[in-house]
């Protein structure tokens, strides 16, 4: 099986450049096979791409922009749906390959394995749990407990029920106020999180514009290139 992945060697954005870097680099740093193919440069591949990308996987263009990665002909993804791969560690799944023993991917498989059978939790179940203090020593501890309370009252001389319920409705009051700071930072928060949201869904529609434009500008030049040609024969 031999990984498959085409780039665009001529291609004047730096944001795709820096993708098929990454995804170049991360599979040599994996050493795994694979061979690159230039859209740029070759007509034949930049087609075969075009047409073996599947179409719900394509952008709304119908023009997917490189890198895009294959096992042989199946399709593979993006760099997108690679960076997540990596992420989780699932690089060889994404590429169709067998993880090697001890890699990242095959421990978590193992993992899996284990919390899916319940061996590894039942076996030590038991050993885990610890018993509380309290019922360790039965109820001589509440006892105790009970009696040291009773002193401490009866030395007070009792308690005083107003300053009681004063300091309760301070505390309520208190608690309240928390309460109010606490929702208005949740507020602060969630509009933080949506104004940084909206900040990258703006982000990614313009490199995604920019992609498109360098890679219309790409074929401009190649089919200019091509007239010349053909003018010139």
């Amino acid at each position: 099986m031999v990984i498959k992945v085409f780039l665009a060697s001529s291609s004047g954005s730096t944001a795709i450049k820096k993708k098929q870097q990454d995804v170049v680099g991360f599979l040599e740093a994996l050493k795994v096979d694979y061979t690159q193919l230039d859209i740029a440069c070759n007509e034949e591949n930049r087609m075969w791409m075009r047409q073996n990308v599947p179409e719900e996987k394509k952008p709304a263009n119908g023009i997917p922009l490189p890198p895009q990665i294959f096992n042989e002909e199946g399709y593979c993804g993006d760099y997108e749906t690679f960076f997540d791969a990596k992420e989780d560690n699932m690089v060889y799944s994404f590429l169709g390959l067998p993880p090697p023993p001890g890699s990242k991917e095959v421990e978590q498989a193992d993992k899996a394995h284990i919390v899916e059978n319940g061996s590894h939790a039942e076996g030590n179940l038991e050993d885990s749990i610890e018993v509380p203090v309290e019922e360790r020593n039965g109820d001589a501890h509440e006892e105790a407990a009970d009696g040291e309370q009773e002193g401490v009252v009866e030395e007070e001389g009792g308690v005083d029920d107003e300053a009681t319920e004063g300091e309760t409705a301070g505390d309520e009051a208190a608690a309240e106020e928390e309460g109010e700071a606490v929702e208005e930072t949740d507020e602060d928060t969630e509009d933080t999180q949506a104004q940084a949201e909206e900040e990258e869904e703006q982000e990614e529609e313009d490199l995604q514009s920019e992609e498109e434009e360098e890679l219309r500008q790409l074929e401009e030049e190649e089919d200019v290139e091509e007239t010349q040609e053909e003018e010139a024969d």
